[in-house]
């Protein structure tokens, strides 16, 4: 049961997160900023040596700039909206309130634990730093775009009497963006695929700059013509020598016979006849 209840609340929250929708896009925003603080403390702990005690100033420097920002984050709401704007200004504009109170309070999430890193490397232990992570980091929850935050950011909108149609406005299609991390991972499939395309034209290039020498290719295919003659010219040479033997007197070349006569007047006249026996005589 458990495990199924665990599992249907991340199917949810991967669901909300990857909406794309504008109110999806501020709840990427701010999810990108909720391992910040890990990266620093990773670099705080070796830096101090792991000790924990620390100047009691240091703590009390880091811890009152923690609460003074959980107290910002609760209090500070967008200012209202102008009276007598349409309901398309009214969409944009509250859009851009809201994107703005989000980064405000992401902001004021993140400074106590700049101050409290800088606190615990003055004082040479982390209590400061872990006086500050326990009061801002769930300040970032205040940032998250949730149904309480709405709900508070679109009435502090409508204190003058302007209706403010922000729902409508985080209902907006919005591209499934993350800050930093989809330009950059664009930017390095655009490099990559420069470098590519600038591989081909070089072999390109190359392969045109080669020289051509068509005395190599003659030479090379004469052979093989040469053997396609003496192979087709070879089965009609059996096939005549079969025919001549099988059948005497077809293939082979006419004889000439010539014969000879002569008259009273002393001519000799002849007539060529064709054929094997044949003999044609006049007297």
């Amino acid at each position: 049961m458990v495990a199924n209840g665990v599992a249907k609340l991340f199917t949810a929250m991967r669901r909300a997160v990857l909406l794309p929708t504008e109110a999806g896009q501020l709840r990427r925003r701010v999810l990108l900023f909720v391992p910040w603080p890990v990266p620093v403390l990773a670099v705080i702990v070796p830096a101090v040596g792991g000790t924990w005690s620390a100047p009691g100033w240091t703590i009390l420097l880091a811890g009152s700039v923690a609460v003074a920002s959980l107290l910002l984050a609760v209090v500070v709401q967008p200012t209202p909206l102008p009276e007598g704007l349409s309901a398309g200004a009214s969409v944009r504009r509250s859009l851009h309130r809201f994107q703005q109170i989000t980064t405000l309070r992401i902001g004021l999430a993140l400074a106590p634990v700049l101050v409290g890193a800088g606190a615990s490397l003055a004082g040479g232990g982390l209590f400061p730093l872990a006086t500050a992570l326990v009061l801002s980091w769930p300040q970032l929850l205040l940032a998250m775009p949730v149904f309480f935050t709405i709900t508070r950011a679109r009435r502090a909108m409508e204190a003058w009497g302007t209706r403010a149609y922000l729902w409508a406005a985080l209902a907006q299609p919005a591209p499934v963006e993350w800050p930093f991390v989809t330009k950059a991972a664009a930017w390095y499939r655009a490099r990559r695929a420069q470098a590519a395309h600038g591989d081909e034209q070089t072999g390109a290039a190359d392969a045109a700059t080669e020289p051509h020498d068509p005395q190599s290719a003659t030479t090379t295919q004469a052979p093989s013509e040469s053997g396609s003659t003496d192979r087709s010219a070879e089965p009609t040479h059996r096939s005549q020598s079969e025919m001549a033997s099988r059948s005497p007197g077809v293939g082979t070349p006419p004889v000439r016979h010539t014969s000879r006569s002569t008259r009273g007047n002393g001519r000799a006249w002849s007539r060529h006849s064709r054929g094997p026996s044949r003999r044609v005589s006049r007297s």
